[in-house]
């Protein structure tokens, strides 16, 4: 199970997504106003106990999700993603998992708090860049 400290995002960030939120129902968001949108609401998920179980047990465009975060750089957030796949096919409760599942799932998890830790940096440089 994850347990890192919930990001804590930038101003710039925030003002930005309270701008694409206020503009979303009047217009088609560009491919990377909805990358940074899909990143700042998938977060919470990814930093929640069950982390990774409870993103692929989520009714979310997974797919989308993942190729949000590769548009941006987060290769060691999509390489987990796409390690816990399976996660999908189990049953809705963390608790059902094998031992092995578990611990697998953990050695991702780890995996994943590493490229959390970078994806504000990244985000900032993907909006700079793209957005600006």
């Amino acid at each position: 199970m994850f347990s890192q400290e919930a990001i804590e995002w930038p101003d710039d960030i925030e003002v930005l997504i309270d701008q694409l939120e206020s503009e979303a129902p009047d217009r088609d968001l560009s491919r990377e106003e909805r990358a940074v949108m899909d990143i700042y609401e998938t977060v919470p998920i990814l930093q929640s106990e069950d982390c990774l179980h409870e993103f692929w047990q989520s009714a979310i465009d997974h797919q989308r999700i993942i190729n949000s975060f590769e548009l941006i750089g987060a290769t060691v957030l999509v390489d987990a993603m796409n390690s816990s796949r399976w996660c999908g096919t189990r049953s809705e409760h963390r608790n059902d998992y094998t031992e092995t599942e578990s611990e697998y799932l953990a050695t991702i998890e780890e995996e994943l708090e590493a490229g959390i830790d970078e994806l504000v940096d990244l985000l900032l440089e993907f909006i700079e860049e793209e957005l600006d």
